[in-house]
């Protein structure tokens, strides 16, 4: 079933990224539940984190094949210009540059499954081939409604 609110896909280049925010490590039904927690909690506290350079947009970070313990999980974060005075029970993560399939997805938070399943078709279709053990980044402009995100999903290619 084609997603009905997804721009179509696009090849980009991101230069390095440097995050700041909560890790979520839980078993794999639980993150629909303890990743909106998170992102409510980074929201709460965004005033602890120095160097923002955008508040109003979240990102997320994850691998699909995980090389190692320490890069299990997803990450909840915002964007800064550099690391300084990382808050208690926060973390940071450096996405190296990457290239990218993107696409946007605008709809409710379950919907973002069938929205990858296209975006990794049509990269398929292109020749394009995923690095499932490299960063694949979410970069949220609104998440408070889970029925009404919008979210630039990248997952990245060789």
């Amino acid at each position: 079933m084609k997603v009905k609110k997804m721009k179509e896909p696009v090849i980009k280049n991101l230069n390095e990224l440097r995050l700041t925010g909560f890790r979520v490590l839980c078993a794999g039904k639980e993150y629909p539940v303890e990743i909106p927690k998170a992102s409510k909690l980074l929201e709460s506290r965004l005033f602890e984190i120095k160097n923002v350079k955008n508040k109003d947009i979240q990102f997320g970070a994850f691998m699909v094949d995980i090389p190692s313990q320490e890069e299990d999980g997803y990450w909840v974060a915002v964007e800064v210009e550099e690391f300084e005075d990382t808050p208690e029970g926060m973390i940071t993560l450096t996405v190296p540059a990457q290239r990218y399939v993107s696409a946007k997805y605008e709809g409710q938070a379950t919907g973002i499954f069938n929205a990858y399943d296209e975006l990794h078709s049509w990269a398929a279709e292109q020749g394009y081939k995923r690095l499932k053990n490299k960063w694949h980044v979410e970069i949220f402009e609104s998440w408070e409604d889970p029925n009404n995100i919008v979210v630039n999903l990248l997952d990245t290619i060789e």
